[in-house]
């Protein structure tokens, strides 16, 4: 394990994700945000700026047994959440059903099931199915915990309105990538109105899939405290640039 970059409210550490949250005490994590591999580097192709590209991101995206990787970072979440904490996790069609499934099955309770829909989805290649324009955020929590939720917030910056379940933005913009890319990154928007729903100023945040940075930078925005967790260097020296320079970070559109 190694630091990577620390300031009053956040730290990076370069870190297989099961090790660093061995580390964490029993009860002691407000909020787990985090989008873990969905494992589909599978040799095939997609779409990326209208080129075919192949899916394969690294051997962090391959995993013969994701439904036991999937449950023991359950397991973990279980452990290091305090008993009124959430969590938040991301997933799309390909692993979305396995999360859902496994969630209920450690026995938490699926608070909602987000749907971000994204207003420039990459075309379908094969021209033999819809458009896949949508990924899912699942937020969940113990039968029995009192969930941190801003409600007032979340209608305040809905036109006074209670927000939906359904949420539009675009891909992450390039100006959100000025450091560098991550394969798998998501827009800041997203994840600034979930820490923001989620959170009070004394929370601790943890992303143990942290990639880029996004979870920390939206924790660098609001005041809040985070650890954020990778094991490749080069994706964690993105999000150290980006973190130390959170100011300049500009936030995309969402409805």
């Amino acid at each position: 394990m190694k630091t990577i970059y620390t300031d009053k409210l956040n730290t990076l550490i370069q870190s297989d994700a099961f090790k660093y949250l061995a580390t964490l005490e029993d009860h002691s994590v407000d909020l787990i945000v985090t989008d873990p591999p969905y494992f589909l580097s599978n040799g095939g192709f997609s779409n990326s700026g209208g080129k075919m590209v192949s899916v394969n991101k690294g051997d962090w995206d391959q995993n013969p047994d994701p439904e036991q990787f999937y449950e023991k970072l359950l397991e973990e979440f279980d452990r290091i959440l305090t008993p009124d904490g959430s969590f938040w996790i991301f997933g799309s069609m390909h692993n979305i059903y396995i999360l859902g499934y496994l969630i209920q099955k450690k026995n938490f309770k699926i608070l909602n099931n987000i749907t971000w829909q994204k207003t420039n989805p990459a075309p379908n290649l094969s021209c033999r199915m819809f458009t896949h324009s949508t990924e899912t955020i699942l937020w969940a929590k113990r039968p029995k915990g009192k969930q941190i939720f801003n409600y007032t917030l979340m209608k305040e910056i809905n036109d006074n309105k209670q927000m939906k379940d359904v949420w539009l933005t675009s891909n992450t913009a390039k100006s959100e990538k000025r450091f560098g890319k991550h394969p798998s990154q998501k827009p800041l928007a997203l994840l600034k109105r979930i820490i923001s729903a989620s959170t009070t100023k004394d929370s601790f945040v943890v992303d143990p899939f942290v990639g880029s940075g996004t979870t920390s930078v939206a924790c660098s925005q609001l005041g809040i405290k985070s650890v954020g967790i990778d094991n490749n260097e080069d994706y964690l020296d993105i999000a150290r640039q980006r973190v130390a320079d959170f100011e300049n970070e500009k936030v995309g559109k969402i409805k």
